[in-house]
């Protein structure tokens, strides 16, 4: 049986990302199902528009819309209805849930989620900071991390630490490696430490991808002998056990990434970073 296919036009005033985030999450529950994605952005103007009206007329399909102008939404309105299409407006609902609690208005202005102010600004420093302690780098900086990952090579720290520093979060990313030191800088560290790992399985098949990426400029004789204890089922399985056991040691907890996409990860994280600000808190809160 081939998967319904359909045309899915998805118009937005922004760069998209709210339509982008709400599609992906609901078409996920339809299995099978081969969704031709049309993809709309910065649609402010009647020029702009009108390239729109021709592209859904030219394939035409469900419109999902986040165009908050009015005039514009007349028009692309007006057109699907002429067309026989349906087209959903996913703002409403929300819009006009916050305009009956706040007794107020919306503004109708498109992008306003992505003005220049403090957040914005706060998102730029947390992605500089990551780029600078990436890997364990820059340990003397680790004082100001929001939270700082822990875990083998390739256990997603870097990806999590990325995905973190778009909500604004300074992520500090620390490899845990068998036969050195503990890592310094976190005997007392003045914020969460989260440790990441996965099943042996996984692991190997990343570092595998990792080795065929970085083949390239190295003999085979000498990759062989640095990769053979870096994707030896065994040895794999003896360097996750001593990462956790330094993880409970030190009190850490520790996230399987195994099933988990990024976005899980980020937001397991987020919980945990909430659960030990709590713990502080109630520690020094005087009796």
């Amino acid at each position: 049986m081939n998967p319904a296919r359909i045309n899915l036009h998805l118009v937005s005033d922004a760069t998209g990302e709210t339509l982008n985030s709400i599609v992906r999450a609901t078409v996920a529950q339809f299995e099978p199902v081969h969704v031709v994605y049309h993809r709309w952005s910065l649609i402010r103007t009647r020029f702009q528009l009108h390239r729109v009206l021709e592209g859904i007329e030219a394939d035409p399909g469900p419109v999902l819309s986040t165009v908050v102008d009015r005039a514009l939404r007349g028009d692309l309105e007006e057109a699907c209805q002429r067309l026989g299409l349906p087209v959903v407006n996913v703002l409403d609902p929300v819009m006009a849930l916050l305009q009956e609690q706040i007794g107020e208005q919306a503004a109708a202005r498109p992008g306003r989620q992505y003005k220049l102010d403090a957040d914005y600004f706060r998102r730029i420093d947390a992605i500089h900071f990551v780029l600078a302690h990436d890997d364990g780098q820059a340990q003397s900086g680790i004082a100001e991390a929001d939270v700082i990952l822990v875990g083998v090579s390739r256990s997603s720290k870097t990806p999590t630490s990325f995905y973190l520093a778009n909500r604004g979060i300074k992520a500090a990313n620390v490899p845990l490696v068998p036969g050195l030191p503990d890592p310094p800088g976190l005997d007392d560290p003045r914020c969460p430490v989260v440790g990441l790992t996965l099943d042996a399985e996984s692991l190997i098949e990343i570092r595998r991808h990792r080795l065929k990426l970085i083949a390239q400029g190295h003999s085979a004789g000498v990759l062989r002998q640095e990769s053979a204890d870096y994707v030896d089922l065994d040895s794999v399985k003896a360097e996750l056990l001593w990462a956790r056991r330094l993880c409970t040691r030190r009190g850490w907890p520790v996230v399987d990434v195994t099933r988990r996409s990024i976005e899980e990860t980020a937001a397991t994280v987020l919980q945990l970073m909430q659960a030990w600000h709590l713990r502080r808190e109630r520690e020094i809160r005087p009796a």
